[in-house]
């Protein structure tokens, strides 16, 4: 007999970790290293969920923002961010959008598609919803993670921040066993 109640429990949902991140923030190239850390630690067992949070101080991080929605739309999210995060300086330096086109092409995404949701503003209402929702449940600066309900503050140090999550996620995962 084929029981087919068991594959749900075969599979349990992941654990989400939402990162609320800002692309010309050096404080989340700096935690590049946890992430993908974490990511090769619980494979899909925790989704890493990328949440906007552009800061004003940073004049090219709405832009970028909206460039790693459009990324996600094209099935590259994650390796766009830690590229643009990886080159975070540049992002300061130059013109942004040409930058963020320009880290599209290298990728190998459609540029000019970039370059046209960056005029059009196609992803502005998910960045907008994403900064409101943060503000909401009191993020003040990226990177800040949440993780089974509780809020880690990454803006004002790293220090100790993977262990923490590490400790949630396996609890969280052992009670879905």
């Amino acid at each position: 007999m084929n029981d087919s109640s068991g594959a749900s429990a075969a599979h349990p949902a992941p654990v989400v970790l939402d990162v609320w991140c800002e692309l010309q923030c050096p404080d989340c190239r700096d935690a590049l290293a946890d992430l993908r850390a974490l990511r090769a630690r619980y494979g899909d067992r925790v989704e890493l969920r990328l949440r906007h949070f552009p800061l004003e101080k940073h004049k090219h991080a709405f832009a970028a923002a909206q460039a790693a929605e459009e990324a996600a739309e094209q099935g590259s999210a994650w390796p766009y961010v830690e590229a643009v995060l990886g080159r975070v300086e540049e992002l300061d330096r130059k013109d942004g959008e040409a930058f963020l086109v320009e880290v599209a092409r290298e990728l190998g995404l459609d540029a000019e598609e970039f370059d046209t949701a960056l005029i059009d503003g196609r992803h502005i209402l998910i960045v907008d919803a994403d900064q409101a929702e943060g503000k909401a449940i009191g993020v003040t600066g990226t990177p800040t993670y949440v993780i089974g309900g509780e809020r880690l503050d990454g803006g004002k140090s790293q220090e100790g921040l993977r262990e923490r999550i590490e400790e949630i996620a396996d609890r969280l995962l052992a009670e879905q066993a």
